[in-house]
């Protein structure tokens, strides 16, 4: 992988993290479409303790309230970051029983394309979810249902942050809450993706990637994120979101006839 190349893939990881089209997805797609293969886990990890900085930077005043609140008890911001346990754990237990079945889906090209399509449906019906979308915070059983919409994104071209933005709406939370509680539980989750990575990390020989590649790749990625999620909530205030669905649509079909034909 060139520097170019890694300076793509950060990019790509950044922009799709956060916007509703799936980054699995799309990094399976992009690699595909560059013939890039990249060895061992250390990009992967780099790009997505990015996103996890994108995340903290933009919500830094919630995450210091959030964190203040418990450390000294507050009953509200514990209950809420319980909630936010309760979310992580239906795709932190497919992580853990399933890794092997869920990494098997990204061998199969035909997995992200039509998962793409699955998202731009998802992303779709967000139209009439806006309308019943009014309250401040979860439910506890919200956000298991939540977390389960983040369980099914673990497949590649299901985009997470669609899925869960869209669930927390449909279930009645108010749309720019919906995008905070959803971007928040991710950070969980993208830690504890990380954290599982690490015996592969340690365990792994060279992998031809320099340190340039892991930190231009990791600035992509974090600058990219950040943008990304402003983007994300400036279209859900417009009433914007289903403008993606398209995308999706677009991009999985484009896919899948490339891979049905090449």
């Amino acid at each position: 992988m060139s520097l170019w190349e890694s300076l793509i893939l950060g990019i790509v990881q950044g922009a799709t993290e956060f916007l509703p089209v799936s980054s699995s997805g799309h990094l399976v797609i992009v690699q595909n479409l560059l013939a890039v293969n990249i060895e061992g886990v250390a990009f992967e990890v780099a790009v997505h303790l990015a996103t996890l900085v994108s995340i903290l930077l933009v919500y830094r005043t919630r995450v210091a309230e959030l964190g203040r609140g418990i450390l000294t008890r507050d009953r509200e911001s514990l209950e809420y970051a319980g909630l936010i346990i309760v979310a992580t754990i239906p795709a932190g237990l497919l992580g853990v029983f399933a890794k092997d079945r869920i990494e098997a889906l990204f061998d199969n090209p035909f997995v992200p394309g039509a998962a793409l399509l699955v998202t731009g449906a998802i992303l779709w019906s967000s139209r009439s979810a806006l309308e019943r979308a009014n309250d401040e915070r979860p439910t506890w059983r919200a956000a298991l249902l939540i977390g389960i919409a983040q369980a099914f994104a673990l497949i590649p071209g299901i985009s997470r942050s669609g899925s869960t933005v869209v669930a927390a709406m449909w279930l009645g939370l108010e749309a720019r809450e919906a995008a905070a509680f959803s971007f928040l539980m991710a950070v969980p989750a993208i830690a504890g993706a990380a954290v599982l990575q690490i015996p592969d990390l340690a365990g792994a020989g060279p992998e031809g990637l320099s340190t340039s590649m892991l930190l231009v790749g990791g600035v992509a990625a974090g600058i990219t994120g950040v943008l990304a999620i402003r983007t994300f909530v400036a279209m859900l205030a417009r009433r914007s979101f289903h403008f993606f669905a398209p995308y999706c649509w677009v991009v999985g079909a484009l896919y899948l006839a490339f891979v049905t034909l090449r």
